[in-house]
């Protein structure tokens, strides 16, 4: 193996964690706006309508006006807060710092691609204080491509200077991580996700650091030998 590459959102940043924590505190910033709704109720009816990510927020704010009926604020200004501060709320999985730690003293080339909106997902990747392990950072916005699209996963490759038997790819997402990168013969490793079926997928790990002794299962018989 010559490149590790990584999702973002559910694989090195714990999303649902770092999204109740933004909303939490975003509650309490606007009290003269929700304060008339109970903290637990409007957080809740947040996370549902978010959807783990894959409903935009202006959208999730509509609905939320709509549905508990907020004056005084308009979806732009919180679309704008979310923006602007979601990034102080990221949590890491466990071992995140750790495990690159470990790959990076094997020499191996290190990457991230991850749907989403460019210049976000980096102030997130920036909040984690992961950017300096990482060789290419590719976001989909930014490359006018998204995941599970190959050539998405080969521009990244090509960054990298790996072929994709070279290479490994860790996502939570069952068919734009473990199944799109396996199409274009990578290795496909799915970080447990409980929201998702099991997919087919070369290997699983539920925690970060369980990737190091991974990749030492993956490595031809006469490197092991040496």
């Amino acid at each position: 193996m010559k490149a590790v590459l990584f999702d973002l959102d559910g694989t090195l940043l714990n999303r649902d964690a770092s999204l109740e924590a933004f909303i939490r505190d975003q509650y309490d910033r606007f009290p003269q706006v929700v304060g008339h709704i109970p903290k637990d109720v409007y957080c809740e009816a947040f996370i549902k309508f978010d959807q783990r990510g894959y409903v935009w927020k202006d959208k999730v704010y509509q609905r939320m006006i709509s549905e508990f009926k907020l004056k005084g604020v308009t979806p732009e200004e919180l679309l704008h807060d979310y923006v602007s501060e979601f990034k102080h709320h990221c949590v890491p999985f466990p071992n995140l710092v750790a495990m690159l730690e470990e790959l990076t003293s094997r020499n191996l080339t290190l990457g991230i691609i991850s749907n989403g909106f460019g210049q976000f997902q980096m102030d997130n990747i920036k909040a984690l204080g992961i950017q300096g392990y990482f060789d290419a950072i590719f976001i989909s916005e930014w490359e006018g491509l998204k995941k599970p699209e190959a050539n998405l996963f080969y521009r990244a490759l090509s960054k990298l200077g790996a072929l994709p038997e070279e290479s490994l790819f860790i996502g939570d997402h069952p068919e734009n991580d473990v199944h799109a990168a396996k199409r274009i013969g990578m290795k496909g490793v799915w970080k447990k996700d409980n929201h998702w079926e099991t997919p087919d997928a070369d290997a699983v790990i539920d925690d970060l650091i369980e990737l190091p002794r991974l990749l030492d299962k993956l490595e031809p018989e006469k490197e092991r030998k040496h």
